[in-house]
């Protein structure tokens, strides 16, 4: 019998590299892709897979539970991978509403859909929440790391929402016995990422000789994770993961954002033909981030030992990946950075 799974937020750049490797790696699993198609969503980071014959993309808003309900009666999902989520602390700051809507509402919406389809039948069913790392604050000893345990600080209304909808989901495990598992991981980079983060930014910006924002000082620190580790990591958790439990995923691999924008320079010189130190000055410093956390920084021990993940690239190798990458993908840059994407699903959508 084939097992059918729906991954929430499979547009977006972490989901997009998730529903690649369910369709590809389970044949045996037919996959569901609900995707709103906002900003951040985009179908073209699923174009190899979308004819695939166990994959079907479901347009759709999480935030709207009569819809969620009618799709969980129709389909009878086994299990769920929850990524969609608003995950920009900037936009969170201006709007901190939409943030509540999609990431705490959506995800309980969820919940509810989940709980009432396997009501007396939870047997082999799993609910996967995908968290983040800032839901623990920040960390200043640098021998100090997040740990599976340590208690949550969120300080910027993005990752209080996500701090928010994880307490739902270990509230619906311990009420309900709905079997959960949740990841909490550091930040990401690879192919497809939305040129409003860090490391698409500064391609992007790069290509274009335009300046390269860097809030305060760039003294912040962050553990980088290359993509595709991080959907082989919710592949290994969805599988072999216990139930209740919580797993953090981190790169080993802690950068100053500075330091990792230098990188970036050093790199895009050597692949565009420029003099070295030409995109170095680029570099503008612009006004931090209000409640901008110093550092993150991932304990993955847990994941290691007991489920035998590690991170597979070093970081010089994952960069140079992506940076390839989107200089081989310079369409797909322009189509997002000018909106056109969207105007061509919003088309092909509408009315459905």
């Amino acid at each position: 019998m084939t097992k059918k799974i729906l991954i929430t937020g499979g547009a977006g750049f972490i989901g997009s590299h998730v529903v690649r490797r369910f369709v590809i790696q389970y044949p045996q699993y037919h996959i569901y892709n609900l995707d709103a198609l906002t900003y951040a969503g985009n179908l073209e980071n699923l174009r190899d897979i979308e004819e695939a014959p166990n994959y079907s993309f479901v347009k759709g808003d999480i935030v709207d539970a009569d819809f969620l309900d009618q799709l969980f009666a129709e389909h009878d999902f086994q299990g769920v991978v929850h990524l969609a989520a608003e995950s920009h602390v900037d936009r969170s700051i201006t709007d901190p509403l939409a943030f509540v809507m999609t990431n705490v509402i959506g995800t309980v919406n969820l919940l509810n859909a989940a709980r009432k389809a396997w009501k007396g039948n939870m047997k082999d069913r799993r609910f996967y929440h995908v968290s983040t790392d800032e839901v623990y604050g920040e960390l200043h000893d640098p021998g100090e790391f997040f740990l599976e345990s340590t208690k949550y600080d969120p300080r910027s209304p993005y990752s209080a929402s996500k701090a928010s909808s994880d307490h739902f989901v270990r509230a619906y495990y311990n009420t309900y016995g709905l079997p959960v598992v949740i990841s909490n991981c550091s930040n990401n980079y690879g192919p497809n990422h939305f040129p409003e983060k860090l490391v698409p930014l500064m391609i992007h910006n790069i290509i274009q000789n335009k300046p390269l924002p860097v809030y305060g000082k760039g003294e912040n620190i962050r553990d980088w994770l290359y993509v595709e580790d991080h959907a082989r990591a919710i592949d290994v958790i969805y599988h072999r993961g216990a139930n209740g439990e919580t797993y953090n995923i981190g790169g080993h691999n802690e950068w100053k954002n500075i330091d990792l924008v230098l990188l970036l320079c050093q790199i895009m010189d050597q692949k565009l033909g420029r003099a070295e130190g030409t995109s170095q000055q680029l570099i503008t410093y612009v006004t931090d981030r209000a409640g901008h956390d110093l550092r993150y920084a991932i304990d993955a021990t847990r994941l290691k030992e007991e489920l035998g993940w590690e991170p597979s690239l070093q970081f010089a190798e994952g960069l140079e990946k992506t940076v390839d990458w989107y200089l081989t993908n310079q369409t797909w840059l322009d189509n997002v950075t000018s909106g056109n994407y969207q105007k061509y699903y919003d088309a092909m959508y509408e009315g459905r």
